[in-house]
């Protein structure tokens, strides 16, 4: 039977307890530990049944319940010190406040731009480290009082509870999320009426477009608002409302429906919204599509050609990839992408060839697919990997977009991803480092050493002790998790009883949960079954293993090591020393970072673009044990924890996994058991708890998105904002000058060389001899002002290229009336051994982001 009418009702909340409305629906309670114990308090197994929702729980909370709060003169003290601190954080001085100009501050809006985001457990629509990072660098732009927006898509069903069969093997079920009872507003008109925007999707029948319709929502994350769209509406047929039901579950119409929705439809939403963003934000090449969406706008309704809009878009554009593989890109078949998107030839004036050109390595071959990776690299002013190893991973994969470009220096930077620290740090350690550290230590400069040196400060004995409480936890938990876990799976009593004393609180603790991917390889460890079974069946050293994880329901390879391990931990003689949690979420991983000694990572190197999970344990004073990929390359791994091999690559993988594999058990052997059960007469593990303290000392400062997001509006939100103002001043006008200018330069670039060389010395030199360089070039119809003709030097490898090669621009002597210049410059070698020169011209304009923008460079010949 359909409704007549709808309503949404709303909690019925006593009038003395109404600010708890207010808090619910702010999830600054995420991270904050007075208002998360405020929401506990009013009734703790509710709490717990809610999966920690404050919005469903106080609609089903008992009014019973409620009116005796309204008594409790304690808890009402601590609803009204939890308001006042909302209150007090909303209208803080903040650092945004103090370092960016007063002229621009009430202009800026940056959009980020991410196909997931993991805020808290009661929003699953996540799935693992990309959307972790997205809701961490909301919540930190929101410390930070950065005006940025989120933007993204409201899955109905999301990423997939997991449960196991008495096998171990992986199955899925979607529980529905029920939007009215999440801590969500429904964006609506001034007549009450609920505000759509609308995207253009191909008829079934091929014959033209139609719209397809999402409503709005906003998750209030702070100070930042995040706007996520949902097409389960009428009058979209039910094809259409289905884009928004999964998280990475269709096929590749549906992915490509999606991304359409993300891109197109968020830049829409936000035009609705009333909101102009100075500067975008492309987390992962899902969001490609935003650039149709503001170069169609920007040629409809400011009048631009498609050049000129093409230039303002790019100069105001951020991509950040999170791929180290080429695997890892979104490919779509060119006729998959015409047939989605051909209709945007028309809107933009361009042809089918230069469209699909956009997203091509090559424009010429036709065979190529359409990479949404090479998209949003050409649309994008500034390019970065997410740490330091990924950014030159990153430079190697996609150096073919600067053809003769050395690798090291294609225009990909990197910003190394860090983690929210109020989030991730267990409340009683927060509340540790708050009196320690000082209450700024979440958020501080990772410059800022004597906030960190005051670690030392810190009683080993307390620490121990606020450790082993976590572990008591973790263990319990994982012994309540296991029995029903068993339970389901038609287990004997006595098998559910034995459950209840498996691990040990006092056991060295390994944890690893991350997603179940073949290349993280979460089976290493089992590699030699016998040694392992020897470490695990010791019982003057005891050590264990908890474990969990997700596999993405189509990876079959993945399901395999969840099964493998789960099978060999029913084994008799190690069921009590390693236990598989599953349905991993953000408030398991919040136990078993807190509770577990040592991180476990084996990826198989470079294939870890950053990984999140080691950082957060070492906030918690985990030690980290890792293959060196992603953060831990760049990390103190000596004085934090332990590297697994120095980063070597073999070309064969069985052996790369003998050797890795061995050196856990070495390391375990030898180092890690040794110290953690070398006690004094307290019992307190005086070595570990040193290494606990370097964890924490050395990682959270510097890996912590407080610092990360900073490093985004430094190097890249601010210059695209100032970007945008400059370009967007007097119509577009600067916007205009560039784009005419880098069209004179790709007709004129073929004809530009350098025509004479002459070099000081032509063969032997010595150390820091000055050696002089004159070149004349040949502007054909581009001016001395055009160009910067630079001299790069450096060693000369057994390919016979320069490598790692020094760049240093030389000088104009003069420019002549018929296109040429004569150039001049010096330099000098620093060492002995084979060393080469070479000349090269780049474009120059004082618009550009940097000479390598327009992706033009010749060499001398």
């Amino acid at each position: 039977m359909q409704p007549i009418r709808t309503f949404n009702v709303t909690p019925a909340i006593p009038e003395k307890l109404e600010p708890l409305r207010k808090l619910a629906y702010n999830l600054y309670w995420s991270w904050n530990v007075e208002i998360k114990d405020l929401f506990r308090r009013l009734d703790p197994e509710l709490w717990d049944a809610t999966r920690h929702n404050p919005v469903l729980m106080l609609g089903t909370i008992s009014q019973e319940r409620l009116q005796a709060a309204t008594e409790d003169d304690g808890f009402v003290a601590q609803m009204e010190r939890s308001a006042q601190q909302l209150d007090d954080y909303l209208a803080r001085r903040t650092w945004y406040a103090r370092h960016r100009s007063c002229e621009a501050a009430p202009t800026e809006c940056y959009a980020y731009y991410s196909a997931e985001f993991g805020l808290t457990d009661c929003l699953p629509i996540y799935s693992g480290g990309l959307g972790i990072l997205a809701g961490d660098h909301l919540k930190s732009a929101s410390d930070l009082g950065l005006p940025l927006v989120g933007v993204g898509l409201l899955y109905q069903k999301g990423y997939f509870a997991q449960y196991l069969n008495p096998d171990g093997w992986q199955q899925e079920r979607y529980p529905i999320n029920d939007f009215f009872n999440m801590p969500i507003h429904l964006e609506r008109n001034p007549d009450g009426s609920e505000l759509h925007i609308s995207v253009d999707y191909p008829n079934s029948n091929g014959n033209g477009f139609k719209p397809v319709y999402a409503r709005i929502w906003r998750i209030q994350v702070g100070s930042v608002p995040l706007y996520l769209m949902d097409t389960n509406i009428e009058p979209n047929n039910q094809e259409d409302q289905d884009i928004t039901d999964y998280l990475y579950g269709g096929d590749i119409d549906v992915r490509i429906r999606q991304e359409m929705m993300l891109g197109i439809g968020g830049t829409k939403m936000l035009e609705a919204l009333g909101l102009k963003p100075t500067a975008y934000h492309m987390n992962e090449g899902h969001a490609g599509f935003l650039s149709l969406q503001r170069l169609t706008s920007l040629m409809l309704n400011d009048g631009l050609n498609f050049k000129e809009a093409a230039q303002m878009a790019q100069s105001t554009q951020i991509f950040t990839t999170h791929t180290p593989v080429p695997a890892g890109i979104d490919l779509f078949p060119a006729d998959k992408v015409w047939y989605y998107l051909g209709n945007y030839c028309d809107r933009l004036k361009i042809s089918k060839d230069d469209f699909l050109a956009l997203g091509r390595l090559n424009p010429q071959d036709h065979n190529e697919p359409f990479s949404m990776a090479n998209f949003a690299i050409k649309m994008a002013t500034y390019i970065n990997g997410v740490s330091k190893l990924h950014g030159a991973v990153s430079r190697q994969m996609f150096n073919g977009l600067w053809d003769q470009l050395p690798t090291d220096e294609v225009p990909i930077t990197s910003i190394t991803n860090g983690v929210h620290a109020r989030t991730w740090v267990q409340e009683d350690t927060q509340t540790l480092y708050d009196r320690y550290f000082g209450p700024s230590w979440s958020s501080a400069d990772p410059e800022d050493q004597k906030i960190w040196d005051r670690i030392s400060t810190i009683p080993d004995e307390e620490l121990w002790r606020n450790h082993q409480r976590a572990k008591a936890r973790l263990v319990v938990f994982a012994r309540e998790r296991l029995k029903k876990q068993l339970s389901k799976w038609g287990a004997s009593s006595a098998e559910i009883q034995e459950a209840g004393e498996a691990l040990d609180p006092t056991a060295l603790t390994i944890g690893f949960a991350r997603r179940f991917a073949t290349y993280k390889r979460g089976t290493l460890f089992l590699l030699d079954r016998d040694r392992i079974k020897k470490l695990l069946c010791d019982r003057t050293r005891k050590l264990q293993f908890i474990i969990a994880g997700k596999a993405h329901p189509k990876d079959t390879p993945g399901k395999e090591l969840i099964r493998d391990i789960v099978r060999f931990s029913r084994e008799h003689d190690v069921r009590h020393s390693i236990v598989f949690i599953e349905d991993y979420d953000t408030y398991v991983s919040g136990l078993m970072l807190a509770g577990c000694d040592i991180w476990l990572n084996t990826p198989l190197r470079p294939r870890e673009a950053s990984g999140t999970s080691g950082m957060k344990a070492a906030m918690n004073g985990c030690a980290n044990m890792s293959v060196l990929d992603g953060w831990w390359d760049e990390a103190d791994y000596v004085k934090t924890g332990w590297p697994i091999g120095l980063g070597e690559e073999y070309d064969d993988l069985s052996y790369q996994n003998r050797v890795e594999s061995n050196a856990i058990y070495e390391l375990l052997e030898k180092d890690a058991l040794p110290l953690f059960y070398n006690r004094t007469e307290d019992g307190v593990p005086r070595g570990w708890v040193a290494k606990m303290k370097e964890a924490i000392r050395l990682n959270t400062p510097l890996f912590n998105t407080a610092r990360m997001v900073r490093d985004y509006a430094i190097e890249a939100y601010i210059p695209a904002s100032d970007r945008f103002v400059q370009l967007h001043d007097d119509h577009y006008a600067k916007a205009k000058e560039l784009s005419i200018w880098k069209q004179k330069l790709e007709q004129q670039w073929h004809s530009v060389a350098i025509t004479s060389i002459d070099i000081s010395e032509t063969s032997e030199v010595r150390v820091n001899q000055p050696i002089a360089v004159k070149a004349q070039v040949y502007l054909g119809g581009l001016t001395c002002d055009d160009v910067q003709v630079e001299l790069y030097q450096g060693e000369v490898a057994e390919n016979g290229h320069i490598v790692k090669g020094l760049a240093t621009a030389m000088t104009l002597e003069t420019c002549s009336t018929d296109g040429y210049g004569v150039y001049l410059g010096e330099t000098s070698y620093t060492g002995s051994g084979l060393h080469g020169l070479a000349l090269r011209i780049l474009p120059k304009h004082p618009s550009l982001a940097n000479a390598y923008e327009p992706r033009l460079i010749q060499w001398a010949k």
